[in-house]
């Protein structure tokens, strides 16, 4: 079997950086999708690429893979730059603005 551990990046619809901190180990498929030909879904016999664990730190996730004789490749996370505005959210209703403000 082999797996992927990774950091998984924040949801594009949020500005926050929940669930990112956590490290998932996820397997990859072994056999390719197939196309029901009568209701269109797809399908796969592989039933390791549904699964999804999730770890609070890379060294538990590489230890759990080593531990159950799985070839895990490590994904480096890309650096990410923290959304935070100097005035935040409350910043759009402030009464000492000098200019108008408008969407």
């Amino acid at each position: 079997m082999r797996a992927r551990i990774y950091q998984p990046a924040r949801n594009a619809m949020q500005s926050g950086m929940a669930k990112t901190r956590s490290w998932v180990l996820e397997f990859v498929p072994e056999t390719p999708q197939a196309l029901d030909p009568l209701m269109g879904w797809t399908s796969t016999r592989d039933t390791q690429s549904q699964v999804r664990l999730r770890f609070d730190n890379k060294d538990e996730a590489l230890e759990y893979a080593e531990d159950h004789g799985i070839h895990a490749v490590i994904l480096k996370p890309e650096p990410r730059k923290p959304n935070i505005r100097p005035g935040g959210y409350g910043d759009n209703f402030a009464t000492n603005r000098r200019v108008v403000w408008t969407h």
